[in-house]
């Protein structure tokens, strides 16, 4: 299996447990301070892991140009997207907030296909459609109907909107540190949030509950994003955001077995559907002859048949490194991701 699409699934499995905590959480404090919570934590968490890795602060290497892309990735993703979520969140039943969570897989391939051009297959397009109909039969109503307002479900769609926005901008800057892409975005969201809670007169939950909320931000949100901006580096935004997409029933499943919720047959069938459609995603190959322009960039890497050069310093021969190389002009034929590397037509 390619190690992104693990990325992937690790991440869609810790944002897809926090959905229901979240839930919990928001008895104790109000969704604005818990969005701002939730992103701080994942700010301040990263940004120490960042440090005590780099042994002190380094800088992340991000192009001028680049910087856009991550502010409006921060804009959309950070703060327009959670508090969406966490005001949806308050208005609507959990079943329907699986259901609408799987329109952010959808809009993210969408803009991904139309607006940046990413090349997607028909495996790719049966695969993401099974892992829809799956959050489709895992939220369907019985009864027929709905069990929350408009507003809600409004503002949830709201939130997949922008979180498909972030994902595409966050693409562009994907080559970067990880963990310094995924750690300024939960400090800028996180500050940003917390400063209108407070402007708003909310008040702050009590310091047990502030530290819960900051470590299943730093889980559920940082760790989750670092992993997402590792898959985006090899898989491209559509297909990372497929494997994503099993997110909501990842949080169907821990409310099942840690919360104690009844299953029922939708939800195998949920499963069933999900399954078959990681499984599309997994096998799909994906091989033509295509032509690579010179190329200079920077990103951590090994020497695989995409970086063969020569170093002015020591290294191992195996693991991975970082400095500004260039790629030589090449045209070849061998299986492929719309990876940072891979981002031609078809």
């Amino acid at each position: 299996m390619k190690q992104e699409v693990i990325y992937a699934l690790l991440a869609a499995l810790l944002f897809g447990a926090s959905t229901p905590f979240s839930k919990v959480l928001l008895e104790y404090q109000a969704p604005v301070t818990l969005a701002g919570l939730l992103y701080l934590g994942s700010g301040l968490g990263l940004g120490l892991i960042r440090i005590l890795r780099d042994r002190g602060w380094k800088s992340a290497g991000l192009e001028k140009g680049e910087w856009r892309w991550l502010l409006g990735a921060i804009f959309f993703g950070g703060v327009l997207g959670p508090v969406s979520l966490m005001l949806g969140l308050a208005q609507t039943t959990g079943a329907t907030a699986s259901l609408l969570l799987n329109l952010e897989a959808v809009l993210t391939a969408i803009i991904a296909w139309i607006v940046f051009k990413e090349s997607a297959d028909k495996r790719i397009v049966l695969g993401m459609l099974a892992i829809v109909m799956g959050g489709l039969v895992l939220s369907w109503q019985p009864t027929g109907g709905l069990e929350s307002n408009g507003f809600g479900p409004l503002l949830i769609c709201t939130a997949c909107l922008c979180w498909a926005i972030d994902n595409n901008f966050t693409r562009k800057v994907s080559a970067t540190d990880a963990l310094f892409v995924a750690g300024v975005k939960g400090l800028i969201a996180g500050a940003v949030n917390c400063l209108l809670a407070l402007l708003l007169g909310l008040s702050m939950p009590t310091g047990l509950v502030v530290m819960a909320t900051m470590t299943l931000g730093l889980m559920g949100y940082g760790l989750s994003l670092v992993l997402f901006v590792l898959a985006l580096r090899g898989l491209g935004t559509a297909r990372t955001g497929a494997y994503f997409s099993t997110a909501p029933f990842i949080g169907a499943a821990i409310s099942v077995v840690w919360f104690g919720e009844a299953t029922s047959g939708l939800f195998w069938l949920s499963a069933c559907l999900m399954a078959i459609g990681v499984w599309i995603h997994l096998t799909e190959h994906h091989e033509h002859e295509h032509h690579h322009e010179p190329l200079d960039h920077e990103h951590p890497h090994t020497h695989d048949g995409h970086h063969q050069h020569l170093h002015d310093f020591a290294w191992n021969g195996q693991e991975l490194h970082v400095h500004r190389h260039v790629h030589a002009e090449v045209t070849h034929k061998h299986p492929h991701y719309p990876d940072i590397h891979h981002r031609h037509s078809h």
